[in-house]
């Protein structure tokens, strides 16, 4: 299916094709030098081994401690209704925190007060934006620490579940939280 390109070119972009063809010098190649014949070559002697390598001081450089993996969370996910309705505008999300930017200890700090407060003012819903961490090669550390937080003790006593937001909240880089219902005493 494919056409000639001869066939394309008109008269008069035949005759200027030629007139730049014919100003062009082919490019020269470097001429190689023949190839060595084995049999003449020598076996090349294998470099001495160096004297002992001379001792220094060893670096001392503070140990990473990665962040603990997310535990599962029990009552984790929400349905897919909640999810949609949340999405939709059709609930209300109440209260909302930005985390994105900070330190994780500055994070845990305000995430924990944060749902505290919430939830001792009744709210159900909050939006916790957390950011996608393009930064860090698409795997930010809170978009990776918050859920497993929201798993463990102190955040237990005020969560009942969360889920990923849905794109119009922040998608990937924020959650949906339900709160648990404010018990009267």
């Amino acid at each position: 299916m494919s056409r000639s390109r001869s066939k394309d070119l008109t008269e008069e972009d035949r005759i200027l094709w030629d007139l730049v063809a014919r100003s062009v010098t082919p490019a020269t190649t470097p001429k190689r030098s023949p190839k060595p014949d084995l049999a003449q070559v020598s076996p090349e002697k294998k470099p001495a081994a160096p004297s002992k390598p001379e001792r220094t001081k060893p670096i001392n450089l503070p140990s990473y401690q990665a962040p603990s993996p997310a535990p599962h969370t029990p009552r984790g996910h929400m349905d897919a209704q909640t999810i949609d309705k949340l999405a939709r505008g059709r609930l209300a999300l109440e209260a909302r925190v930005d985390l994105h930017g900070m330190r994780q200890d500055e994070a845990y700090s305000l995430l924990l007060s944060f749902v505290a407060r919430a939830h001792a003012r009744g709210v159900r819903y909050v939006l916790v934006i957390t950011g996608k961490g393009l930064s860090s090669g698409g795997d930010g550390v809170l978009k990776r620490s918050v859920p497993g937080w929201l798993a463990t003790a102190p955040f237990r006593q005020y969560v009942s579940a969360h889920d990923g937001a849905a794109r119009g909240h922040g998608g990937t880089g924020a959650l949906y939280v339900r709160l648990k219902r404010v018990r009267a005493q």
